[in-house]
């Protein structure tokens, strides 16, 4: 399973951008994929996630209104829409995987990061303050 995360860059505080990730060897018919976002000397948490054997989604309360996750299973790609950016965005962002589907089964901020196999290299979201 490889996953290739793009998309991040600079933007101003209120800015928008959609993160992409490139799964390949994965299939989209089960299991999920999570956003995960690491900010300077904090811990990874989860941003949101996408349960494909039941279609639930899950946005971390903090960018609830804000941020949507999505998903285009014909190019095995999932999406993460960031709308009205905060400097407390600021952070490497992880899309990972995991076959099963217990990565996505309830709220993402009660989902412990080791539910997930496969992890991207991360993109880098900076949002000045």
């Amino acid at each position: 399973v490889q996953l290739v995360e793009s998309g991040g860059g600079l933007v101003q505080n209120g800015g928008s951008l959609r993160l992409s990730c490139a799964a390949s060897g994965f299939t989209f018919d089960d299991g999920a994929i999570g956003w995960w976002r690491q900010a300077p000397g904090k811990e990874r948490e989860g941003v949101s996630c996408i349960n494909f054997s039941d279609g639930r989604t899950s946005v971390r309360d903090s960018v609830k209104g804000r941020f949507s996750i999505s998903s285009d299973n014909a190019k095995n790609t999932v999406f993460l829409q960031m709308n009205s950016l905060k400097s407390e965005d600021t952070a490497v962002y992880y899309c990972a995987a995991e076959a099963t589907g217990w990565g996505c089964t309830g709220r993402i901020d009660g989902i412990d990061e080791s539910e997930y196999d496969y992890w991207g290299q991360g993109t880098q979201v900076t949002v000045p303050s």
